[in-house]
């Protein structure tokens, strides 16, 4: 390889973990991230080892990247823990690979420090500012409905992804990446550095000669990684009005430091925690608004007194030390806590006899008047069902209808595919419709928006009770009171058990095998079963 005793020896190795693929639009600038990591690396007295690793691109991976989060993070693991690497540098942003790379870098439990991709600049389309899915989601129902042209779409099309980095609203990607900075696992302001700015470079090199240190240090996640570190990713989460995707991320995290994190406890912070981020597609501006506004450190420090500050950090600080001095510049970004966008409950618990363990709803996300409603149900089986009559004019559905998808959960799609904001009908958008109650126990983009009831557990593949509602059942969500009910009597509920047809079988073979039989329910994390808790220091063939 060209490299001399003199290079290595005596140094730290420092593994830089890329994700960098051609296949994932959000990492395009890796590459030139990757190089600006090793030149930190060096200048610290490191040596630099690059080591590819699974990229999760979240536009082009079918069914979903979800179904690989587990098998990334089985990666990471397995590559820190069976190469000679002191420290590592995780490079990730595209939803998945930030929980997938925590997770495996937890159980590993070696030195490492996370460097988020950053998101894309903010876009334009004629004189509308324009916020990746978010807009894609609006527009397209637009055109659905008649009143967009092709060409002002394809405009559309080629304006919204402006440059690389992930998604510019607080979708999924950069909720992690906050939730990351908030439990400590990345340099300070790391989180909303937009992608393509000299500040990013500049933070790739920072990240590199941190890196370094903490080799040194022997610095690892079980040093500073504590439940009251999950408690502020939550509370970040939810104050930042954070994708819904981010509680399955942190309940697998917790997970893997023996932590159980409960649905439970994330509706006790959610009822408290004001969301102060006034960031799509919850608020009103974008990323880059953001990190212009003071950024997270700047939110974060304006919630001090809920937060757990004394926390430490990879930086070998507190949590405290590093939103010191932190400065909102903006107060339409970051709302004041007397004026915030929600006093409280971003995001909400719902619990019922259609979800027994549990699911979730982005209430700030949803039209207010449909936070109380009570409709017959229109039932699709699975995802091409729906697609196939979703906008048939036949279809009998109205406004207060309750939309209900199935077969989308972790075992049904397979994988948890981001389904759960099941587009309106086309006769309803035409008619002015753009909200309608949605149900289903797949999850949605951190992008998307509306009344959906996502997550509902058990899933009906594992045999929950969604698994039996039919086409003109009653359905009633109560977000307030935090309910969810099935207007179906207990007798009828058990005459349709009985007569419900086999589970569907496993996989025959190979990934797809191992993930249905081993992966848990949304409610727990959906991590594998022989992954949660702790096996810090483990080696292969060593028991």
């Amino acid at each position: 390889m060209g490299f001399d005793d003199i290079d290595y020896q005596n140094r730290p190795v420092v593994a830089i973990l890329n994700t960098w693929s051609e296949l994932n639009t959000c990492h395009s600038h890796f590459r030139n991230r990757a190089d600006e990591v090793r030149r930190g690396i060096l200048q610290a007295g490191g040596f630099p080892v690059e080591v590819p690793v699974m990229s999760l691109g979240e536009m082009l991976m079918k069914p979903t990247t979800m179904l690989y989060r587990n098998l990334l993070a089985m990666e990471v693991e397995e590559v820190l823990r069976c190469h000679p690497i002191d420290a590592a540098v995780l490079m990730g942003g595209c939803d998945k690979t930030v929980p997938a790379m925590l997770m495996g870098a937890i159980s590993a439990d070696i030195p490492s420090v996370f460097f988020p991709a950053g998101a894309m600049l903010s876009a334009r389309w004629k004189d509308v500012t324009l916020g990746s899915g978010s807009d894609v989601w609006k527009y397209w129902d637009e055109r659905v409905a008649g009143n967009l042209c092709d060409s002002d779409w394809k405009g559309i099309e080629n304006c919204i992804g402006r440059s690389a980095g992930t998604c510019m609203t607080m979708g999924t990607a950069s909720t992690m990446a906050c939730v990351a900075e908030a439990l400590g696992f990345t340099l300070p302001g790391a989180a909303d550095i937009p992608a393509v700015v000299a500040e990013h470079s500049r933070l790739a090199t920072r990240t590199g000669r941190r890196a370094v240190e903490i080799a040194w240090e022997n610095r690892k996640p079980s040093d500073f990684l504590t439940a009251q570190s999950i408690d502020n990713g939550l509370m970040t989460s939810l104050a930042i009005g954070g994708s819904t995707n981010a509680i399955v991320h942190l309940i697998a995290i917790a997970g893997r430091l023996g932590i159980q994190l409960t649905l439970d406890r994330f509706d006790e912070l959610s009822r408290t925690t004001p969301v102060t981020g006034d960031i799509r597609p919850s608020g009103r501006f974008l990323m880059e608004d953001f990190y212009n506004a003071g950024g997270l450190r700047a939110l974060l420090n304006e919630l001090r007194d809920l937060l757990n500050m004394d926390c430490q950090t990879i930086n070998g600080i507190t949590l405290g030390q590093q939103c010191d001095g932190a400065e909102v510049i903006n107060r339409e970004v970051i709302r004041p806590r007397d004026n915030p966008v929600a006093p409280a409950g971003g995001t909400c618990l719902l619990r019922g006899n259609l979800a027994p363990n549990g699911c979730v709803i982005k209430s700030i996300a949803a039209d207010p008047k449909l936070l109380r409603h009570r409709g017959p149900a229109v039932v699709f089986n699975d995802y091409p069902e729906m697609k196939s009559k979703i906008n048939d004019p036949d279809l009998d559905v109205s406004a207060d209808s309750v939309l209900i998808l199935r077969s989308a959960g972790p075992l049904g799609a397979p994988g948890f595919p981001e389904w759960g904001m099941l587009p309106i009908p086309k006769k309803l958008l035409q008619a002015g419709v753009r909200d309608m109650v949605r149900l289903s126990d797949a999850r949605m983009s951190g992008t998307s928006y509306g009344t959906c009831v996502l997550h509902i557990a058990p899933e009906s593949a594992a045999g929950g009770p969604l698994a039996l509602v039919q086409t003109g059942d009653e359905i009633e969500i109560n977000v307030p009171e935090r309910t969810i009910h099935w207007h179906v009597s207990d007798e009828e509920i058990e005459r349709r058990a009985a007569a419900a047809p086999p589970l569907k079988e496993l996989p025959p073979r190979g990934y797809a095998h191992l993930y249905a039989k081993h992966v848990g329910q949304a409610d727990i994390g959906c991590d594998f079963d022989f992954l949660v808790g702790r096996t810090p220091g483990a080696e292969p063939g060593i028991h």
